[in-house]
């Protein structure tokens, strides 16, 4: 078992919330969590064919069976059992709790905002951060760590990742996305997927992605709502703060799990990842994810960016601290350079800014220190 960060606060926020509700991918641990850390609760799947059932066309029986302190595992499959939930956590008799699960957030918020807004709190749980994977004394090897991911049953039952992940995806796009959209064929869908791997990191161009893919920009566009609301990708927006020139507004995507990603890059061999050509891309999908979950595992919702302008300047990852903006660079090379650094000196100029923490680099090696009012942090120390 891994202890998971997100522990601390989930025991914390219950107490403040009738229900408390837990989204993440498929196979993050939610389940197991949920079970360890709650022991004295009932539990039901709605994956079970006769509990789904009674829970869509029964949901008084459904309760009185299962009664509180509950975890209902996979709500999305049956949304609309979270109004009979608001009844019975509305009667000012009620002092116990529920704890929903979900994988699904296009299945889930809109009946959470509708049933029970103001009665439960939202918590993401995401596969394995790098410190949880550090109580099982992993090695710390970069390109293992890109390639393995962080799904917990792959190094709960020592599985080649690469097996596991292939079955992974065939499940989530033959099922998954059956549920959420009518997809006519699913090897287009499996050849998006991989075309949207090929361009982690990078400005989303919808055109480019419509034209290589075949299908149209609307669908292009459905279709990565359906990888975002199933925790395959995320988005990282541009910040729009004005420094008197044209700034770029197109997102970039990363991916939930590095090796997932490595996967449908069809890398098959951590040593494969020593040259690839996407390695810098992968190593900054990989830094901006461990500042997510460590975001996520307290309650936070991350206001994370890139900066970019029309000039080529960037900087890969900003956070907004409101005063200023707090500059971070990604660099997959072991050996530090100044120059690294050149990016985000020039942001600090343009924004004013003189302190002694004037930024981040993160790279590939693995000596930590500060220079020139910068930290500059090994990768297998965030």
């Amino acid at each position: 078992m891994y202890k998971r960060q997100i522990c601390g606060f989930t025991h914390k926020i219950i107490k403040k919330y009738p229900v408390l509700t837990i989204i993440g991918p498929r196979q993050s641990g939610k389940s197991t969590f949920c079970r360890t850390n709650f022991p004295s609760f009932n539990y039901v799947s709605l994956e079970t064919f006769f509990d789904y059932e009674m829970a869509k066309n029964d949901p008084i029986g459904f309760f009185n069976k299962y009664p509180a302190p509950l975890i209902i595992d996979e709500v999305h499959r049956v949304p609309e059992l979270l109004s009979d939930l608001q009844t019975i956590v509305d009667d000012p008799h009620f002092k116990s709790h529920y704890i929903l699960t979900g994988s699904h957030q296009l299945m889930l918020m809109e009946s959470i905002t509708q049933s029970l807004a103001g009665r439960t709190t939202i918590l993401n749980l995401l596969p394995l951060s790098l410190s949880e994977l550090k109580q099982k004394s992993v090695k710390p090897n970069l390109d293992e760590r890109l390639y393995y991911g962080g799904y917990p049953r792959i190094y709960d039952k020592q599985l080649n990742p690469t097996q596991w992940l292939d079955q992974y995806i065939k499940t989530y796009v033959e099922r998954d996305v059956r549920q959420l959209t009518q997809v006519k064929d699913l090897d287009v869908f499996q050849r998006f997927l991989g075309l949207c791997a090929g361009r982690v990191g990078q400005l989303l161009n919808l055109e480019s992605l419509s034209n290589d893919c075949g299908v149209s920009g609307p669908t292009i566009k459905s279709w990565l709502s359906i990888l975002e609301a199933s925790f395959i990708i995320f988005k990282l927006k541009p910040h729009f703060k004005n420094f008197g020139k044209r700034l770029i507004k197109s997102p970039k995507i990363y991916f939930y799990d590095t090796g997932l990603l490595c996967n449908l890059l069809k890398i098959n061999d951590p040593n494969h990842l020593t040259n690839h050509p996407l390695r810098g891309s992968i190593f900054e999908n990989f830094v901006i994810l461990e500042l997510v979950k460590n975001y996520a595992n307290q309650g936070k919702e991350p206001d994370f960016y890139f900066w970019r302008d029309s000039q080529g300047h960037e900087v890969d990852l900003i956070i907004n601290q409101s005063q200023k903006l707090y500059p971070i660079e990604i660099k997959s090379s072991q050996t530090f350079q100044r120059d690294f650094l050149t990016e985000t000196k020039h942001l600090n100029e343009l924004q004013n800014v003189q302190s002694d923490d004037q930024g981040q680099l993160i790279y590939g090696g693995s000596e930590t220190f500060s220079t020139q009012g910068y930290a500059v942090q090994s990768w297998w120390d965030l």
